[in-house]
């Protein structure tokens, strides 16, 4: 396979950034997009004059079967994602999911059996996992340099409440969540990937303002290894966007202060700024997944099974929160 072809499904704002990205690996062609939005075709036509003429469906069902595609990128409102990456698998494509990865569980379980059934890769667009900064931070927290990761403080705020009111991310029925299931999924795993912890048990106190889905989130996570984390989620914040990481160990600490590293390693009192020319190199999902159908790499740097313990874990917190922020045990 000289290039790997793409379905793009769902191609509003993200999945025009996928588009974007994509029409910047040589190896990968887009060669149909599905959408019911007409509008949200046009726009993409507009800001990208090379796919003025390609294939347009309406019908996801139909591009799957007539576009000739060998892997599709699946940007739809959340509880779409199912439904459409099976369909997908079963007509012999490849997937990269946006995040939250489907709908509960239950469904990522089923998806990702599906997936290793038919033999096709099924990854997750979680695209710290590919950026700098935090790849530091994880090669610094596995090196052992910072020792036993003893206490985890994450907070996200972001202006969710008013910027996304009258869109499907406040509707239940298509978005299956609020703002700890959109943007704060992205800090729920990031913190679970840098640190290789895994959750034993959640309690949660959350605050929908009279929305249909949660917009504050304040979790509290226990983890196996005897570390505890916190999350905080504001989705009522005023600014469009702030997101800080502590991560403290026995011998160390570091810091990620929006995009900004900090560093205290054993014996140092103080913290260290970390240049931008020390980080790893940066990429993003949509090249590593190209990388991944072509061969080049044997697993996604955010494997399906990233959105398995992430749903997991954002179901626990939605429970606990339900329940008077009982403390919920995940299973093993």
């Amino acid at each position: 396979m000289g290039k790997v072809r793409f379905l793009m499904i769902g191609v509003g704002g993200m999945g025009r950034e996928h588009i974007r990205r994509l029409l910047n690996v040589p190896e990968a062609e887009i060669v149909a997009l599905s959408d019911p939005s007409e509008a949200a075709i046009n726009q993409v036509k507009e800001n990208f004059p090379s796919l003025a003429n390609i294939a347009v469906y309406a019908d996801y069902k139909e591009a799957i079967a007539q576009s000739g595609a060998d892997a599709a990128v699946i940007v739809s409102p959340h509880s779409m994602h199912f439904e459409q990456g099976m369909a997908c698998l079963d007509g012999g494509l490849h997937v990269l999911m946006e995040k939250p990865f489907v709908s509960g569980s239950d469904n990522a379980e089923q998806i990702i059996a599906h997936a290793e059934k038919v033999g096709k890769h099924l990854a997750v667009a979680y695209q710290r996992h590919l950026m700098g900064p935090y790849i530091y931070i994880r090669d610094l927290i596995q090196s052992g340099e910072l020792g036993k990761i003893n206490y985890i403080c994450a907070y996200q705020a972001q202006r969710w409440l008013i910027g996304a009111t009258g869109t499907w991310r406040q509707k239940l029925a298509l978005s299956c969540g609020g703002q700890l299931n959109d943007s704060g999924s992205h800090l729920l795993d990031v913190v679970l990937w840098v640190t290789g912890l895994e959750p034993d048990s959640v309690s949660a106190a959350i605050e929908n303002h009279g929305r249909e889905v949660d917009i504050d989130s304040a979790v509290t996570v226990r983890f196996k290894e005897g570390a505890i984390a916190t999350f905080n989620v504001v989705g009522s914040a005023s600014i469009g966007w702030h997101e800080d990481v502590s991560i403290h160990g026995d011998k160390g600490s570091v810091l990620y202060r929006n995009n900004q590293i900090l560093v205290a390693k054993e014996g140092e009192r103080s913290l260290t700024a970390i240049s931008e020319e020390d980080l790893p190199a940066s990429s993003d999902p949509d090249i590593d997944f190209v990388n991944l159908v072509l061969g080049r790499v044997s697993e996604a740097a955010a494997p399906s099974s990233c959105g398995l313990r992430i749903a997991r874990l954002t179901e626990a917190a939605w429970e606990s929160a339900a329940n008077g922020s009982k403390v919920i045990k995940l299973a093993d």
